[in-house]
């Protein structure tokens, strides 16, 4: 006989913020995040972990949350695109995106803005071709790239904190 499924506590932060919440084991990180957590901004697009649109950082690192479990994430530190702004202010790479009209439709913008955060991370002075393989993982169907290119070589500075 078939019953409830079972529920587990999920806790992580947020964006800085503690969270939890019961869930199936078998629920999706990208799931949890936009029907429990109400963070809409993490996008779901291919579901098989190939377009990178669900991209957030865990514990800093670029992670597809598409196929990973929201358990999988327990006690982690989430990043996800509703976190870069900080006080109302955008952050530099938001900034960046808007200056060189990185977005067009806007739907790999959240993965593409999470992935070239986390390439940043470790490539500060990156060169066009770096930028282009880092980013190559995040398909876009609308920019053909060159304003993205265009905004993350303008963020890497900013983030560097050079003039």
């Amino acid at each position: 006989m078939a019953g409830a499924a079972e529920q587990v506590l999920v806790r992580m932060t947020v964006n800085g913020v503690p969270r939890s919440g019961r869930c199936e084991p078998r629920r999706l990180l990208v799931d949890f995040l936009r029907e429990d957590l109400a963070l809409t901004g993490t996008h779901v697009g291919c579901e098989h972990g190939i377009c990178g649109a669900c991209t957030v950082l865990v514990n800093g690192q670029a992670a597809r949350s598409c196929i990973m479990l929201a358990v999988q994430a327990d006690g982690a530190e989430i990043l996800t695109v509703e976190g870069l702004a900080r006080d109302g202010a955008l952050h530099p790479l938001q900034e960046a995106f808007h200056e060189h009209h990185g977005l067009q439709c806007g739907f790999c913008t959240p993965g593409m803005l999470m992935t070239a955060l986390d390439f940043l991370r470790t490539h500060p002075d990156p060169t066009e071709e770096q930028i282009r393989e880092g980013l190559s993982a995040v398909l876009c169907r609308c920019t053909g790239y060159h304003g993205i290119i265009e905004a993350v070589k303008a963020a890497a500075p900013r983030l560097r904190g050079a003039p």
